[in-house]
């Protein structure tokens, strides 16, 4: 694919980048290197608009390491080693890397994003696909996943998380902000969100739930200690502690929202240490929480 000066006037580019093309190419320059060429001048902003109105390629790039200042890809990228990028990291396909990624700003990779090793970024991160780091990941700002989302450590999450599939986090999680995902969440160690939870199927902790305000699952919520919302908690089916269930001063608590009244004594267990105070629908049983699988 080539870029023209005519084709950057049909996308309505601003007049300074318009003038930056046509000083720097003399004819129609392949999609890649107008790119490569923003990225150098320093205009990575443009570069990704050009991405934005241009849209992905199908090749893919494959090195054996990623050192920059900023990184713009129209297609995928395929690295033997890690990615250590400055400021903006982004790409119209998939990243996939062997070792470590590191960004000094914003990721925006529109397809899947695989990290061998661990994955940290002081600015957001944007997945269009699933997103997968076989160690920890630091988010310092808001975390959006287009697909499914594992990590096999702990997830910290610097704004807020949402995803568009279900989520696997192996140790805790820890977001400053709410957490918001399509289908289930689950987490090995604790969970701690300073605003909303809510998961359209069910919510699984190995340890203690605290969330800063309501907490929602569509399905059950199983916890292996205590479960704090400072908000109303609210299930479809049952929820299980191994501790105590409190939900926040002057809201209540609902299990079995999706179940017939008849059935509450099965699909509307609250099982807790003992009786939770404002427990409005569901049926309270005080035998200890069996341990999570």
């Amino acid at each position: 694919m080539k870029i023209s000066s005519t084709a950057l006037r049909a996308k309505r580019s601003c007049t300074s980048g318009y003038r930056w093309f046509t000083r720097r190419f003399k004819s129609p320059a392949e999609y890649q290197s107008v790119i490569d060429a923003l990225v150098a001048d320093g205009r990575v902003d443009d570069a990704c608009w050009l991405l934005d109105q241009f849209g992905p390629i199908d090749s893919v790039l494959v090195v054996d390491a990623i050192s920059a200042e900023s990184f713009v890809y129209a297609g995928s990228v395929q690295v033997r080693g890690e990615v250590d990028v400055d400021a903006t990291l982004r790409t119209g396909g998939s990243l996939q890397a062997g070792g470590s990624i590191r960004a000094g700003n914003a990721v925006w990779i529109s397809g899947d994003l695989h990290a061998g090793a661990g994955l940290r970024t002081l600015g957001s991160l944007r997945t269009g696909g699933h997103l997968v780091s076989s160690w920890s990941a630091e988010v310092h700002g808001a975390l959006t996943c287009g697909g499914d989302l594992r990590v096999r450590g702990a997830l910290a999450c610097g704004v807020a998380l949402r995803g568009e599939g279900s989520a696997v986090v192996a140790e805790d999680l820890e977001v400053n902000g709410m957490i918001d995902f399509a289908k289930g969440l689950r987490v090995g160690g604790h969970l701690v969100c300073t605003e909303g939870l809510r998961a359209g199927h069910g919510i699984q902790v190995g340890q203690s739930l605290r969330s800063g305000m309501h907490i929602d699952a569509g399905w059950g919520i199983v916890a292996g200690s205590d479960i704090t919302g400072e908000g109303a908690i609210r299930a479809g089916e049952c929820i299980l502690s191994g501790g105590s269930v409190r939900a926040g001063a002057g809201f209540s608590l609902y299990a079995g929202l999706s179940a017939r009244r008849d059935a509450w004594s099965s699909c509307a267990r609250v099982v807790s240490r003992t009786r939770p105070e404002n427990l409005l629908s569901g049926f309270w049983d005080c035998a200890p929480c069996e341990p999570l699988a």
